[in-house]
């Protein structure tokens, strides 16, 4: 059984990136998640100075240490004009000032939604590429265009194709773990 890590990069308390990555697990079995709603962990925004006069916080350090626990994390990033949000990025920018490789060797299935109908795909691929400098490999990706029209809290993704790509990607990443 693997130890599975998942969570949306957005610190929204209303977050669609959330309930994607609620919903992904909540199809899992067999498997060790620990599911962290990212509005739990406040981090000020990275400057050196921060870094120099207060060091790194408890939270940050606690997350990393989830991070190392894991055998993979599902993460779904959420899009601001087109990148990721700046508290994805902030994060991101933290945990590698603790170590560059603060994800080696994880496996990552990278997920992103949006209300709009390109479904944070920006900030999904910038993210695909940028995860790898910190030693992740990213097996799979998902995008979920118009949430509010495609995921249902009912009955999950009522698109038939966007159903079978979610279903595959998530298929290919409890393999690669």
């Amino acid at each position: 059984m693997a130890t599975i890590l998942a969570f949306a990069g957005s610190n929204s308390s209303t977050s669609v990136n959330y309930k994607l990555v609620q919903y992904t697990v909540s199809l899992l079995e067999n498997q060790n998640v620990q599911l962290l709603n990212l509005t739990n962990y406040p981090f000020p925004m990275f400057s050196e100075d921060v870094e120099k006069e207060k060091g790194f916080s408890n939270s940050l350090v606690e997350f990393k240490g989830y991070i190392g626990q894991s055998d993979g994390l599902i993460i779904s990033v959420n899009e601001h004009n087109g990148n990721v949000s700046a508290y994805f990025k902030n994060l991101t920018d933290w945990l590698s000032r603790l170590d560059i490789k603060f994800l080696e060797g994880k496996k990552v299935l990278l997920m992103s939604t949006s209300p709009g109908k390109r479904g944070a795909i920006g900030a999904l691929t910038v993210t695909e590429q940028i995860l790898p400098r910190f030693g992740a490999e990213v097996v799979a990706t998902f995008s979920l265009p118009s949430f509010y029209d495609n995921l249902d809290a009912d009955n999950g993704i009522v698109d038939a194709d966007l159903a079978t790509a979610h279903a595959q990607a998530l298929n290919q990443f409890i393999e690669s773990i």
